[in-house]
């Protein structure tokens, strides 16, 4: 299908309901469903919103245009859990029936005051002209799931800042809210993240600054900005597009990144004594994450499995994208660490053990898997994942604990995605030194946690059989544990 403007943009009244089921019974019966993940039921999902934790359930929304594998008219939707890992969806949770979000209810969060939880989000409008105008709008979330949206936008579009003013980002220190957003400066055109605060969550906002950083130029544009304290350490994650590659080494076409700092000045927006930019996944295909401190006091993350701009194989099935498993963040002299969420050995199945010189480790092993393996010093070679072992097809994880190297390759996997930046992704470990992963496969996706968590790298594969093997190229020394994962 040409998605023309018009179809992108059709209200939502206008399908019927018959088209919709077929567009679910499409993307579940497809091959490359996931199955323990958060994903659409039908359509297009890309970021992750309103991540929370209300009314004694862990909150998580997404973006979402249910009709094609597109960025049509957006919704969100919404999914509840008790561990974060078994998601139960709870359907549609703010439709874009607005003025204020008439083309699209856009990227935000959520935070709980009182007994409710208060949305904070960006709502898309265009004008006769198709000039797009920004609102960042507000909502309550009751007990009951009922949405009771504002009938004021919280903040305008202001004057320093172009069409491009988005996603906010809500939190409450002391019995102040603040806001990050992410914008585009409308005189040079340059990306930003900037500062409001409120006494109340329903305003009035003031603007406070954009949030200083040290680093002179995030590109064009910023999205998805996050401010998140890890074990006392005030975090930025963010996504900076344009960013010039002398500033951060990248390969995706737009990177999700890292920034830390000593301490935070909430009065004059700045990052004090920050430290060097890292990648939060370096890997393939993470973008948008979103991250909240709950009520223990951790942070969690939860990623966007996608890139804007970049098609992938399903869409020819109408269906696109996923969202990462949560995790929780940790820091260690100034090195984020993301690691699965305790809950995630629920879905354990049965298992082997593996330890000794192995090749083989599982041939039927399928692509629903846990592997926590290390590999010993002065090792390399290929372990296969989700792989045919006759016809050598599958994805790749290179290593080489000698000189300290891991390779993430899926470049012989059956249908081959964004090829024009890459087929690998690189990471340097510490050389002379056993590596510890721990590999999660979900249909099409392989999450990679590296020593601990240290380093992610997540990536989506595509490949066609259903009995795939485990195995390494060579005899290696290993020992560690593979099980089938239960399905959600």
């Amino acid at each position: 299908m040409e998605w023309t403007r018009e179809k992108r943009y059709r209200p939502y009244e206008q399908y019927s309901a018959l088209e919709l089921l077929e567009l679910q019974a499409q993307a579940n019966n497809s091959a490359y469903q996931l199955r323990y993940h958060i994903r659409p039921t039908s359509g297009l999902l890309n970021d992750p919103n309103g991540f929370s934790y209300f009314n004694g359930e862990w909150n998580v929304f997404y973006q979402s245009f249910p009709f094609g594998a597109t960025h049509g008219l957006k919704s969100w939707m919404r999914t509840v859990s008790k561990d974060l890992v078994h998601w139960e969806n709870r359907g549609l949770a703010i439709a874009p029936d607005t003025k204020f979000e008439s083309h699209g209810a856009y990227s935000g969060s959520a935070h709980v005051v009182g007994d409710q939880l208060f949305l904070m989000y960006t709502g898309n409008h265009r004008t006769s002209d198709w000039t797009r105008v920004p609102y960042q709008v507000g909502a309550w979330l009751t007990q009951n799931g009922e949405v009771k949206k504002l009938s004021h936008p919280l903040i305008e579009q202001p004057t320093f800042a172009s069409e491009h003013f988005r996603d906010p980002q809500l939190f409450e220190v002391d019995g102040k809210f603040y806001a990050v957003i992410g914008m585009q400066s409308q005189n040079n055109k340059r990306g930003e993240m900037v500062l409001y605060q409120a006494n109340q969550v329903t305003g009035p906002w003031r603007f406070v600054g954009p949030i200083k950083t040290g680093i002179k130029d995030f590109g064009y544009m910023v999205e998805c900005p996050n401010l998140v304290m890890v074990d006392g350490a005030p975090t930025l994650i963010f996504c900076p597009q344009g960013l010039s590659k002398n500033e951060f080494a990248y390969q995706n076409i737009y990177p999700n990144l890292v920034l830390q700092g000593e301490s935070f000045d909430l009065a004059t927006a700045t990052l004090r004594r920050p430290g060097k930019l890292q990648n939060l996944d370096a890997g393939f295909d993470v973008y948008a994450s979103q991250t909240f401190n709950a009520p223990d006091g951790l942070a969690y993350l939860i990623s966007w499995v996608g890139l804007p701009d970049l098609t992938y194989p399903t869409d020819r099935e109408n269906w696109a994208n996923c969202l990462s498993q949560v995790k929780v963040l940790h820091q260690k002299d100034g090195q984020l660490y993301q690691s699965p969420v305790p809950a995630m050995k629920s879905l354990r199945g049965r298992s082997q053990v593996i330890d000794g010189q192995v090749t083989m480790v599982d041939d039927q092993a399928g692509q629903q898997i846990e592997f926590e393996v290390t590999i010993e010093p002065n090792q390399k070679g290929t372990l296969w994942l989700a792989a045919d072992q006759i016809l050598k097809r599958g994805l790749q994880v290179k290593f080489d604990t000698q000189n300290g190297k891991l390779i993430l390759d899926r470049s012989k996997t059956d249908e081959p995605t964004a090829v024009e930046y890459g087929h690998t992704r690189e990471i340097d470990l510490p050389a002379n030194q056993a590596v510890k992963l721990r590999i999660f496969l979900d249909h099409s996706l392989a999450e990679i946690f590296v020593n601990d968590g240290a380093q992610v790298m997540t990536g989506r594969y595509f490949t066609r059989q259903s009995d795939q093997t485990v195995a390494f190229d060579r005899p290696t020394q290993v020992h560690g544990s593979l099980w089938q994962l239960n399905k959600m």
